[in-house]
């Protein structure tokens, strides 16, 4: 049988077309994009004074299956007998996966001294979060916050550097934003700074209080880019209380106050995998609480935020 070329070209797009009807039916089966992840930073419940391992427990019992911890209550626990096998295995009985860790490692201080020493603390904590199955670690801004002028290349040579020595042990620096912080305050800064660092870990670790706080418009967080946020801070404030007056203590439950909350969370994009929203608090208020009911209250209030946020714009 003969077939002239525009029968040809009529079989063979029916043919093309017929191919992708299965690539068709699997993309419309294919789920939608994760969203948020809820976690209890353990500030939230740490005026308490529970303990490292009394702390996890709580968040567990609230309903959370993901805890960003401090290290400074992590060494007190080391320091008093206890060892990072027994932690992690509390950690798996009670169901948590530690997501991050809070550190205060002065790595990105002009001084080459301190520098030094801050990045050789930066290691041995990396070592001991590692052994616990955290991998990350905040890297805040820890000692150039009173003094402006950093030089913001020179800080992004020295994100690097971290984050080199970071991928060589399995945990990734966050660069965080102290909004209090006379450098590294606004997202611009981080931004620049990530972007800078020319390293394909780079990820910032941005705070509902520390945008307003040091004066940025949450609108901003559109040119943040998917992916490059991992956790998220999450709380709120009045704005009654101006950023230059507004203080940690005053921050609030997610939903209880007067931030773009809804807005914001919607502008993180998750896609790849979903953002750790953790509810950061360090307000006196709730710590003269029984930290059970604060942890459980934090997270059905995160719960709220998040479902709106899926019902208004469909994520």
């Amino acid at each position: 049988m003969k077939m002239s070329r525009r029968d040809l070209l009529k079989a063979s797009g029916t043919t093309a077309g017929m191919a992708l009807v299965p690539q068709l039916s699997t993309a419309q089966n294919t789920p939608s994009k994760n969203t948020f992840r809820l976690s209890l930073n353990l500030s939230t419940i740490m005026g308490q004074n529970l303990g490292f391992i009394k702390e996890l427990e709580v968040a567990s019992q609230a309903g959370f299956r993901s805890v960003e911890i401090w290290m400074p209550t992590l060494e007190k626990y080391l320091a008093s007998g206890g060892t990072i096998s027994d932690a992690k295995k509390r950690i798996s009985d009670l169901g948590l996966s530690i997501e991050n860790c809070i550190g205060f490692a002065q790595w990105i201080v002009d001084d080459n001294t301190t520098r030094t020493k801050g990045i050789e603390q930066l290691k041995r904590e990396m070592g001991l979060l590692a052994e616990l199955g955290c991998k990350r670690t905040a890297a805040p801004p820890m000692g150039a916050t009173t003094m402006p002028g950093l030089n913001l290349k020179a800080a992004a040579e020295r994100y690097r550097t971290i984050l080199e020595l970071g991928e060589q042990m399995n945990v990734i620096p966050q660069l965080e934003m102290w909004g209090h912080s006379k450098n590294l305050h606004r997202v611009a800064d981080v931004l620049f700074v990530a972007a800078e660092s020319g390293h394909a870990k780079a990820r910032l670790l941005l705070d509902v209080f520390h945008i307003y706080k040091g004066g940025s418009s949450h609108e901003s967080l559109h040119l943040v880019g998917e992916n490059s946020i991992e956790i998220f801070h999450i709380n709120d404030y009045v704005t009654s209380l101006k950023p230059e007056q507004i203080k940690d203590a005053d921050r609030i439950y997610a939903g209880d106050g007067e931030a773009p909350i809804d807005k914001i969370v919607h502008a993180l994009k998750p896609s790849a995998q979903p953002v750790v929203l953790s509810l950061e608090l360090f307000n006196k208020q709730l710590y003269a609480q029984d930290p059970l009911v604060v942890a459980k209250t934090g997270l059905e209030k995160m719960k709220a935020v998040v479902k709106r946020v899926n019902a208004q714009y469909k994520v």
